[in-house]
């Protein structure tokens, strides 16, 4: 039964992976479920404990901090190769996020 309730999450949040790096409105997902906005919001925090917003911006920060391990790519760089339109925005929400600056993470294979 449980299952059946997270079935119409499958959508939005394969979209949200799939296109991770774009703007991605609200609506659009909240349409790809088959719900109002206001429904979505709620029933998309109860299935994943957080906003569709911060559920694209873990995704960004997590491939970026990929991206970073690799060493191939300066901090600037893979800001907007993961969709930030801002390197100081993006290092900000890097440094809340993984508690150490996306400079200290380049080259690094040890991340877990």
């Amino acid at each position: 039964m449980a299952r059946q309730c997270r079935q119409p999450y499958r959508a939005p949040i394969d979209i949200i992976r799939a296109n991770f790096r774009t703007a991605l409105p609200v609506c659009d997902l909240a349409q790809s479920a088959g719900m109002s906005v206001s429904a979505f919001h709620a029933h998309f925090k109860t299935v994943t404990t957080t906003s569709p917003l911060q559920y694209q911006k873990d995704l960004r920060l997590l491939e970026a901090r990929r991206l970073l391990s690799h060493g191939s790519l300066s901090v600037s760089q893979a800001a907007f190769e993961v969709g930030y339109e801002s390197p100081t925005q993006f290092s900000r929400e890097y440094s809340r996020k993984f508690g150490v600056q996306p400079r200290q993470d380049i080259g690094s294979k040890c991340i877990a």
